[in-house]
């Protein structure tokens, strides 16, 4: 229901860091109301799990646009969109690595 994941990588870099930890919410009626702009965390086939923001949802077709904040970012401009199902969670909560 509720996962902690370690942040690895600078694809949400100036909201997440390397080291920052955020907690998501795998409770499937939260996931179903994803919406742009929400931040998520999901299995990709060749990238394996990934933080992004939701860009945007086509409900036509269950695909869902995400982008890292990073102009360098792995995300759907390089692997297209993303299905629900490969939703792990939803992040509720950020915690940033303690600075110095």
């Amino acid at each position: 229901m509720i996962r902690m994941i370690m942040v690895t990588g600078e694809s949400l870099s100036p909201t997440f860091h390397e080291g920052d930890y955020v907690v998501i919410t795998t409770i499937p009626f939260v996931i179903d109301k994803i919406k742009s702009g929400d931040t998520i965390v999901f299995r990709h086939p060749s990238y394996g799990m990934l933080i992004k923001q939701v860009e945007r949802i086509d409900l036509k077709k269950n695909a869902i646009f995400v982008s890292g904040l990073n102009h360098y970012s792995v995300d759907s401009r390089r692997f297209g969109p993303i299905q629900r199902e490969d939703v792990i969670g939803k992040v509720i909560w950020h915690l940033a690595r303690p600075k110095g």
